[in-house]
Order: C-alpha cells, then sequence, then structure tokens
C-alpha cells in the first residue's frame, strides 16, 4: 500500500525540514517531505531573484555592488526563513489532524 501525502509529512521530521530548508536553503526540505509543489515554487522564486540581481546589477557602478549583494542575501534569507517556517508549521498542522 502507497503511503498518502498526508501520512509521509506526518511520518517526516519538522526540525529535518526546517534545517534543510535553512542551512542550504532553496526547498531542501520540501525535497524531504515529498512536497513537489512547494519545492517547484521555491525555485522558481529563488531563480527569479538571481535573475533580477543579475539584470540589476548590469549597469550598476562598482559602489553600488556591495549594497546589491547584501540586498541578494537578505532576499534569499528571507526566502530560506519563510520556507522553514512553513514546512514546520506544515507537519505540525498534519500531525494535528486539521
Amino acid at each position: 500500500m502507497t503511503p498518502t501525502r498526508e501520512q509521509i509529512l506526518a511520518a517526516s521530521a519538522g526540525w529535518v525540514a526546517v534545517v534543510l530548508n535553512v542551512v542550504p536553503g532553496l526547498g531542501a526540505g520540501y525535497l524531504y517531505q515529498r512536497r513537489w509543489k512547494a519545492y517547484w515554487i521555491t525555485s522558481a522564486l529563488a531563480t527569479a531573484w538571481f535573475v533580477a540581481g543579475a539584470v540589476l546589477a548590469l549597469n550598476a557602478d562598482a559602489a553600488a555592488e556591495a549594497q546589491n549583494q547584501l540586498v541578494g542575501l537578505i532576499g534569499l534569507l528571507a526566502l530560506a526563513a519563510v520556507t522553514a517556517t512553513e514546512a514546520g508549521l506544515a507537519v505540525k498542522k498534519v500531525r494535528a489532524g486539521d
């Protein structure tokens, strides 16, 4: 018998999904939870963030480059924080039976 999506999510360790979404980032915790839609959305957002940063950096002067890199890093850290929180809450919600 194949386990359901909810059974797989409930059996996963919430803390592992949270750590995997923070440390390597980019939705690796979603791969652990086998949540493909959330993974691909996170990957698309991260890719769009990289592309936007590259396009904006094309005509930037050297003084603005350090600030652009900081903004890029903050954006990726924010994405990691949001996905980590969501991954942990998803496990909590499934285990509570909601």
